[in-house]
């Protein structure tokens, strides 16, 4: 028969739920497991957490308990009248225990009926041994297995509490933290604003699509339902400001709790933003990444990099897209933004091609289905955006384009038009405008960048010319690009290529002598102009 009295009458410090064993793992054990246990109601809450073991016989056992107790007995202090049995059964369940474990053969031969009507109807796990344990060896089992699981719990608090904090002194930015948040809980992580856009977000490439699609509205579906579906929702503040929201996606449960790393995420976020400065300095760095990821194929579906893009607040699905270039001007990320907004537009501003000369950045604008982007309309929208006392801008734009693929597309054009030889603008004239629509040798080059022959074209026509000019440090390409911009004006030609007439004249002599061509000819012009789109186009030009 089992030991009779109470295994123990204090608590240890209440540990975390999600590291307490459960009644299913209590059964599992051998010393339980040799009792033949039969479970007879509760069956669908066998994932209770068990706070701890408590054995007794007393019909007034219910009072001495605080909740979340295993409760093991033999039953030889119970009440025989069955509307008194019900009653200690219903004591037991308003006591908030976490089951009942009742060994046959030393009072009961059988489970009563009524204890398993009223532990039925009440929802209580109920579980009958049919063999004889012993009960301090259960409760020796129980509570050894929750010592040891907090003594776990308090080194992986202590690890994760080191690491993070590790990653605020040293400054790493807030999308290494979430990288970090998503490998220690081995599940997606996601930072989003206060606008339920996202700022980082750390999923399989296989489940952007399912994770971010539709995302602010599931986002804001989860904060009023208190984190519904399985999300942990953690708010990312300090000095009482709050900059926005950690999510953890669901997934394995953690030995530091999976709340508590989520907090500590929050936490390095909290100072990092602190160091950060500017309120939406994280925004502009995300945009940034997005654009640079998208420029370099860093994705593993349209359909995924698109719910990527739309749940940082960049619509592409029922959009007209368009991208562009703007150089020789600095943008305001914050003045743009607000600007697109006035007219029901969005954008992503990225870092400039390594090929632009900075001051520049790479924008994907998005505008509603349809609307018109005239060059009237680029201008007003870069003005806007333009750091006070700044020049002129030059602004390449692309193809308008619907679905992200043909965006992409435009956003290239507009990249490999910004390479061309940038003309001079007074600053009464305005921004230069220049766009893919009207430069179709521009858009054939972005659209088969990666066709094998024209790369072989663009070799064979200029390297004697590459040659030369790596040798001696030459500017014979910059000369011929001058002369097929301005095929029937030398002087034109000569003046965009900052050289005198005579040295630029000599300049053409060499050229054709290398070549073996004769630069008047309309047929050899229109072969070398594609040849210099095609090499301005390659990658690192």
């Amino acid at each position: 028969m089992g030991a009779e009295g109470t295994a123990a009458a204090h608590e240890t410090n209440r540990p975390d739920v999600d590291v307490l064993p459960t009644v299913r793992e209590v059964l599992q054990l051998r010393v339980v497991a040799d009792g033949v246990p039969e479970v007879l109601s509760g069956a669908d809450r066998l994932d209770t957490a068990v706070r701890w073991v408590h054995v007794s016989d007393s019909a007034g056992v219910a009072r001495l308990l605080n909740g979340g107790e295993l409760l093991l007995s033999t039953g030889s202090g119970w009440p025989a009248d069955p509307s008194a049995l019900r009653a200690f059964i219903a004591e037991l369940v308003e006591a908030r225990i976490a089951g009942l474990v009742l060994e046959l053969g030393t009072h009961y031969r059988w489970t009563p009926a009524v204890i398993v009507e009223a532990a039925t109807e009440l929802g209580l796990v109920l579980v009958a041994l049919h063999h004889e344990v012993k009960y301090v060896a259960v409760t020796e089992s129980v509570h050894r297995m929750i010592i040891d699981r907090q003594t776990a719990a308090l080194r992986a608090r202590d690890d994760v509490r080191d690491r993070f904090t590790e990653l605020a002194l040293r400054g790493s930015p807030a999308d290494y933290v979430v990288q970090q948040l998503a490998l220690t809980l081995g599940a997606p992580v996601v930072l989003e604003n206060l606008a339920h856009e996202i700022v980082a977000a750390e999923v399989a490439p296989a489940r952007e699509q399912e994770v971010l699609g539709d995302w602010e509205r599931r986002s804001r579906a989860a904060r009023r339902a208190d984190a519904g579906d399985g999300w942990l929702i953690v708010p990312v503040e300090a000095r009482g400001v709050r900059w926005g929201y950690l999510v953890a996606l669901p997934g394995p449960e953690h030995p530091a709790g999976r709340a508590g790393v989520l907090q500590q995420g929050a936490i390095a976020l909290a100072l990092g933003r602190l160091a950060d400065g500017p309120v939406d300095a994280w925004e502009r760095q995300a945009r940034r990444r997005l654009i640079d990821r998208l420029l370099t194929g860093r994705y593993a579906s349209t359909a995924g990099a698109a719910a990527r893009l739309a749940a940082a607040g960049l619509p592409v699905q029922g959009r007209t897209l368009v991208g562009m270039v703007v150089a020789r001007a600095t943008l305001s990320a914050e003045r743009m933004d607000a600007a697109a907004r006035a007219r029901d537009a969005r954008v992503l501003i990225g870092a400039a091609p390594a090929t632009v000369p900075a001051p520049a950045a790479t924008v994907l604008v998005s505008l509603p289905a349809g609307a018109a982007f005239d060059d009237a309309e680029v201008r007003a929208l870069v003005s806007a955006s333009l750091i006070d006392g700044e020049p002129a801008a030059v602004v390449s734009v692309g193809s308008p384009a619907s679905g992200l693929d043909a965006a992409l597309t435009s956003l290239q054009e507009a990249i490999d038009l910004s390479r061309a030889r940038p003309e001079r603008t007074r600053a009464d004239q305005g921004h230069d405008v220049r766009r893919a629509d009207a430069r179709p040798l521009v858009r054939l080059v972005t659209n088969l960048r990666d066709d094998h022959r024209l790369l072989e074209h663009g070799e064979r026509m200029l390297a004697p010319l590459v040659d030369h000019d790596l040798a001696r440090g030459g500017d014979l390409l910059d000369v011929l690009a001058a002369v097929l911009a301005h095929p029937a004006n030398r002087t034109a030609a000569a003046a965009a290529s900052h050289l005198s007439r005579s040295v630029f004249y000599q300049r053409i002599t060499v050229i054709e002598q290398l070549l073996g061509v004769d630069l008047d000819d309309g047929e050899t012009q229109t072969a070398l102009h594609l040849a210099l789109l095609v090499r301005r186009a390659a990658p690192g030009r």
